[in-house]
């Protein structure tokens, strides 16, 4: 009986590796090109794939230096082999044998040992073949999906609203577990129609509170945005900046930096109200605890808009595609809306981003905790929820106690 020939995966380094330590010190990830400027013996790169089966697997690079001679060791599920790079074509290099006996995402270290050159190497792609990937491999293999996919999988939280009458205001509070606040992160806590609000980390010595209301007219260029159909700023907090946006959308956006902190709850609340002249003004007030208070961040004008409140949901993304390596969890508890009172949230359906349902990276899931909702991101991890299932939460809490007359 003739046997199955053995496929080879390719897996390219611009979509589905990182440089995991010293980040800083000398090696980048290139979107076109997968691992280039690689000069530091200190900075490792990291490959990802994930298997849908158990078995033996046969692990090479393709690579290239710049004329030079390097040996480069690779790491994967505590095996180890050092190979020789040569030569300004790219070529295979020797082997590296790893057993699978979980299915789930596989790492894949890289860390350069000598060289004689300026660079360790360029490196391309990491080829898969083996028992292992005879049922296939997920990783990004798109070359439109590389940047998203190195970001990771967004995932969100698509609340039960428990009225058919008008909602005027939503609420929700976030707690962001220690160790989870992961540089690049957005943990959005009241999104709509038209619009998101939330909380960011920037940097290590910056934090936000963001919102955001999108245009009417449908562009990533904000300035080509008709003049009758621009987001209108009406009133803004303390200390907040205001201005466009644009890539995902356009529209007005809204931010306050404001160092919060992993561990602690904070509480949002958003208005979003018809102005009878067909349009809607919308609202974003945000309790900072060292004051006692509601602060208000902005309030925008949507023109040619005529709705109350719509679609309340929650989400979870990276922003920034070098940390899409890193894990980070958020959990959203006590939602409310009011239509002329105060009705509590009980349910919410999980749904995921175009990355993951076009199979490019599927570690995102999300669930019930004793206190409310989370959503998870990031790392690699092999745990699955199914897109779409649907989330059971007895909210007991009383209602938010809030005088609207006295908002800022």
């Amino acid at each position: 009986m003739a046997q199955t020939e053995q496929r080879t995966y390719s897996v390219p380094l611009a979509g589905n590796a990182f440089i995991t330590d010293r980040q800083h010190d000398g090696g980048e990830i290139s979107g076109r090109s997968g691992l280039v400027k690689w000069s530091s013996d200190q900075a490792v790169a990291s490959v990802y794939f994930r298997t849908q089966k158990v078995g033996k697997l046969t692990l090479k690079l393709k690579a290239k230096n710049d004329g030079g001679k390097s040996k480069i060791e690779i790491d994967a599920l505590g095996k180890k082999a050092v190979v020789d790079v040569e030569g300004t074509q790219l070529s295979e290099t020797a082997p590296l044998s790893i057993d699978v006996k979980t299915p789930g995402y596989v790492q894949v270290d890289l860390k350069g040992l000598s060289k004689s050159g300026r660079n360790f190497a360029e490196v391309t792609e990491l080829l898969v073949s083996g028992e292992a990937a005879s049922e296939g491999l997920i990783f990004s293999n798109n070359p439109d999906y590389y940047y998203w996919s190195r970001r990771g999988p967004s995932c969100h939280l698509n609340y039960t609203v428990p009225t058919d009458g008008n909602v005027s205001y939503y609420y929700n509070e976030v707690t962001v577990p220690k160790g989870e606040d992961k540089i690049g992160s957005y943990f959005m806590a009241n999104g709509f129609g038209e619009g998101y609000f939330g909380m960011q980390v920037n940097s290590e010595t910056e934090r936000r509170i963001l919102f955001s209301v999108w245009s009417p007219f449908h562009t990533d260029d904000p300035k080509s945005i008709p003049d009758e159909q621009k987001i209108h700023l009406l009133k803004k907090g303390k200390d907040v900046q205001t201005g466009e946006f644009g890539n995902e959308g356009s529209g007005g956006q809204s931010y306050r930096k404001y160092l919060w902190k992993a561990g602690q709850t904070y509480k949002f609340l958003l208005k979003g109200v018809p102005d009878g002249k067909g349009n809607t003004d919308y609202t974003a007030w945000f309790f900072v605890p060292e004051e006692n208070a509601w602060n208000i961040i902005a309030s925008f004008k949507r023109p040619q808009t005529n709705t109350y409140l719509k679609r309340f949901h929650s989400f979870l993304e990276n922003f920034s595609p070098n940390q899409g390596y890193l894990g980070r969890q958020v959990e959203f508890k006590n939602q409310w809306v009011y239509d002329g009172q105060w009705k509590a949230v009980q349910s919410a359906a999980f749904s995921v981003d175009n990355t993951y349902r076009a199979n490019q990276r599927v570690d995102a899931i999300g669930g019930t905790t004793k206190n409310g909702y989370f959503l998870r991101n990031g790392g690699f991890f092999n745990e699955i929820v199914k897109p779409g299932s649907k989330f059971e939460f007895k909210n007991k809490h009383t209602a938010p106690e809030i005088d609207f007359d006295k908002l800022p």
